[in-house]
């Protein structure tokens, strides 16, 4: 019998608001137990206090990024991740873009593939511009190569401007868990 091909899915987590699980630590913490049941979870993150980018009139968030094994093509697995984010009461459609959220999963990068259609961008097209994604990626995987800038990530987080979105450094909050 013929195994599925498998992918490695990045995610971005985000939380700055209360969800079910609790305050937006234990939110992050929840939905790394969910992606569980999307995948084999291979690595995680610590999780990074951040400051908000854009809309700055609102909680810090609390950010981190897993690495996903998974049979499931990138729409598929989109489809999945807002799924949990409903179910952690997320809803995109009157939610304010920027605003505060019980939970952000971004579909960062999958692979090498590169994909552009009205539901979904690979690779994500803010990483190189988002410390709040950079660190924490080069924390797990500071090797991984972005298909289209030809860069590592510990390569894109050392030349990421100083400007005033990304002058506050992330803060360590909580250690990965074992």
């Amino acid at each position: 019998m013929a195994s599925a091909e498998t992918h490695t899915a990045y995610i971005g987590l985000g939380s700055n608001l209360n969800s079910r699980a609790g305050a937006p630590a234990e939110t992050i913490e929840e939905a790394f137990r969910a992606l569980e049941s999307l995948g084999q979870v291979t690595a995680r993150s610590s999780l990074y206090e951040t400051a908000p980018i854009g809309m700055t009139d609102q909680p810090f968030f609390v950010n981190a990024v897993a690495a996903l094994r998974t049979a499931d093509s990138p729409e598929v697995l989109l489809e999945k991740l807002l799924a949990v984010e409903r179910d952690f009461g997320r809803d995109r459609r009157n939610s304010i873009p920027k605003g505060p959220r019980t939970l952000d999963l971004d579909l960062l990068l999958m692979n090498e593939i590169v994909l552009n259609t009205q539901a979904l961008t690979l690779p994500h097209p803010a990483i190189a511009e988002r410390r709040f994604v950079l660190v924490p990626l080069v924390e797990i995987a500071p090797g991984l190569r972005h298909p289209i800038l030809q860069a590592t990530m510990r390569d894109l987080l050392a030349v990421l401007p100083d400007v005033k979105a990304n002058r506050s450094e992330s803060v360590r909050v909580l250690p990965p868990r074992p």
